[in-house]
């Protein structure tokens, strides 16, 4: 009984090796991310690791300027006229080598890609409509969220990356076909967006468009109440927004919770305030200037509801907690770090308080 106990014993020991041959039991390193003493840690798969992506340099030494506005040298200059000629070439430049896809066709490449080249101050091409409402989206960002950026700033290649569309962007689900059979609510579909679970397939569109949503749905008390209305899918779909935050940046949960008590701000690390503010970006950003352009592409740009490819938090991070590693890119290009005649900033609450209804959210910005 002892001999074939140990056989049962050693066999039992075997099949869990092999079973785990297929996880990720390589070498991990950890990193403290928060309070000491609250679990607040970050573990990391160095076997697994995602590169940062290459920054592309300036097109060239931005040149001193000879006194010129764009809006003076050229014709039809709207969003950067008062910037110098000189600063406006060197960051058209740079749009141009962030932007044009590597394989479009003769037709569209380098600046015909926006500009009509028998009159490049034709605005008949919806990508130079688009791109206009997309450099005031990046001025925006840079200006008034650094509650988030921080010092290190956005460019259009912290998204694009050299695709006329960027990589990872999303657009509204599909409805169910309103059959009681046949109607799934919205759920039980192997999408990306949910990591191919049976969550709530429509997360983007409920936390990343409207400034209404919110992804909070534990109560604040044991007995039902008023004050908290969310049900099973409302609390599901919560869960697919974090698992969305998780994968974008490539980070575990406890980069910014504390495990013991995943809701309390005050026990939570200062990157989830960071994450915080960086949802309101995204809804800023979708919401007054990439949704309304709806009318402005064409079929082939929208998704099957009809709205424009929009961004969330992947669209810059792709799997870094800092995009491109974190490398400060926009310090080169002047002319996208804020809107022509600067106007309020959005008001910085304190970090580590709750962010609640009232807090702060960023005002649309005018052309």
């Amino acid at each position: 009984m002892r001999m074939m106990s140990k056989l049962t014993t050693i066999g039992a020991l075997a099949a869990t090796t092999v079973l785990l041959a297929g996880c990720e039991i390589g070498p991990k390193s950890s990193e403290q991310t928060g309070y000491r003493g609250t679990g607040i840690v970050q573990i990391n798969d160095r076997s697994n690791a995602t590169a940062p992506g290459e920054v592309p340099p300036p097109p060239y030494e931005l040149p001193p300027s000879s006194g010129e506005t764009a809006g003076q040298a050229y014709e039809n200059v709207n969003v950067l006229a008062h910037v110098s000629k000189e600063e406006f070439d060197y960051t058209m430049a740079a749009i141009t080598q962030w932007i044009v896809p590597a394989d479009a066709p003769a037709a569209e490449a380098g600046c015909n890609y926006c500009h009509v080249p028998e009159n490049l101050a034709d605005d008949s091409k919806y990508t130079k409509v688009v791109a206009r409402r997309m450099i005031q989206m990046t001025q925006s960002i840079n200006q008034n969220y650094s509650d988030h950026v921080k010092q290190t700033g956005v460019t259009c290649y912290t998204c694009h990356r050299g695709n006329a569309v960027p990589k990872y962007v999303w657009t509204d689900p599909k409805p169910g076909d309103g059959r009681l059979m046949g109607n799934k609510r919205g759920q039980n579909t192997p999408v990306e967006a949910v990591g191919y679970t049976s969550l709530p397939v429509d997360t983007y569109a409920k936390y990343m468009r409207t400034q209404s949503g919110a992804a909070r749905v534990i109560s604040k008390t044991i007995h039902p109440t008023t004050a908290n209305r969310s049900s099973i899918k409302d609390t599901e779909g919560n869960y697919a927004i974090m698992m969305h935050l998780s994968q974008s940046l490539g980070v575990n949960c406890t980069y910014c919770h504390n495990s013991r008590s995943f809701a309390q701000w005050e026990q939570s690390s200062p990157q989830r305030s960071l994450a915080w503010y960086g949802l309101q970006m995204v809804k800023n950003t979708n919401e007054e200037y990439i949704h309304p352009l709806a009318s402005v592409f064409p079929a082939n740009r929208l998704g099957p509801q009809g709205d424009p490819y929009k961004t969330n938090c992947a669209t810059c991070h792709q799997q870094q907690r800092k995009p491109l590693g974190g490398a400060q890119m926009a310090k080169d290009y002047p002319a996208l770090l804020t809107l022509p005649g600067a106007g309020s900033a959005v008001p910085s609450g304190p970090m580590m308080q709750t962010p609640g209804a009232a807090a702060p959210v960023a005002a649309a910005a005018g052309n």
